[in-house]
């Protein structure tokens, strides 16, 4: 991998920063704040019931005690925080198209950033591979998120495996406060913390609102005819020699990736949080919309 300059890291930022903060004024800013509005929810008071009140909003405990139906009143928080959990694996340097994963999930994370920015939220980030790198502190201002891009443009991890379980439970311990979570990755989690992340997205989603930005490459979900080649693991570094001329093994790869996906996907929407596929050769303007107008 070619070293980056500070030079050439700051105009990345400016190129990123021109295109992402132009979508942010032209799409997303309105269809962010229509998306999310209402989200952060916090608790004022308990009165007595009124007819067409929610019951679900009921207080039991309450109405118990007086013998007579009370619910609790939420009012919407006029300051929301978004945070972005953003994979910076091994896995994200992969790209068979015009952009590496890592190019589409620092784009995303930026025009998400902004769009938040313009509605007066705060933007915090949790970097993470298979533990957490690097944890940024929710902030407000046009500085603070050009800091959070320069940093998806440089940032070096200590680790390229992933376990996504760890950035999520990190999100846990470190908001207490309801907040709007984006999980930025490409999923390609370790099978051994499949059971981890399920259970800690259990108590996430409890808490949050978590929304999964799932970015793949199509050279990932089947294998071209190009003879034998060797391969090698982004995150493990290990090597193979594949016959890639081989039906038998084109057809097992492609069956072993439609079964990763299912699985992954099971597991995301069993937990309530919402889903946008997001490939490198793909718009991801039209895939971001569907995903706020969905909501």
């Amino acid at each position: 991998m070619i070293e980056q300059t500070e030079n050439d890291i700051l105009k990345r930022v400016r190129k990123i920063e021109i295109k992402t903060r132009g979508l942010s004024n032209e799409i997303f800013a309105g269809k962010y704040h229509t998306a999310f509005k209402g989200r952060g929810m916090s608790f004022a008071e308990v009165r007595e019931y009124r007819i067409g009140d929610d019951v679900r909003d009921i207080d039991w405990n309450v109405t118990a005690r007086s013998h007579k139906p009370h619910i609790k009143v939420y009012e919407e928080e006029r300051e929301l925080t978004m945070m972005l959990m953003v994979d910076v694996s091994g896995s994200r340097l992969f790209g068979t198209t015009d952009s590496l994963k890592k190019s589409i999930i620092t784009e995303l994370a930026a025009v998400l950033a902004f769009s938040a920015s313009q509605t007066g939220d705060k933007v915090g980030c949790i970097f993470f591979s298979d533990k957490v790198e690097k944890f940024i502190p929710p902030k407000k201002g046009r500085s603070h998120i050009l800091m959070i891009i320069r940093e998806l443009v440089g940032f070096v991890p200590e680790s390229n495996g992933t376990a996504i379980s760890e950035a999520v439970r990190y999100l846990t311990g470190v908001n207490k406060k309801r907040c709007t979570a984006f999980l930025l990755s490409d999923f390609l989690n370790s099978k051994k913390d499949d059971e981890a992340l399920n259970d800690a997205l259990k108590i996430a989603t409890s808490r949050h609102d978590i929304i999964a930005l799932k970015v793949s490459d199509p050279r990932e979900k089947e294998m071209p005819d190009v003879g034998i080649v060797e391969l090698q693991d982004a995150e493990t570094a290990r090597k193979v020699w594949v016959d890639t001329a081989s039906k038998a093994v084109r057809d097992h790869y492609a069956a072993s990736w439609a079964e990763r996906e299912e699985r992954t996907r099971e597991m995301l929407l069993h937990n309530r949080i919402d889903i946008a596929d997001i490939s490198t050769d793909s718009d991801y303007v039209a895939e971001l919309i569907k995903l706020f107008k969905k909501r």
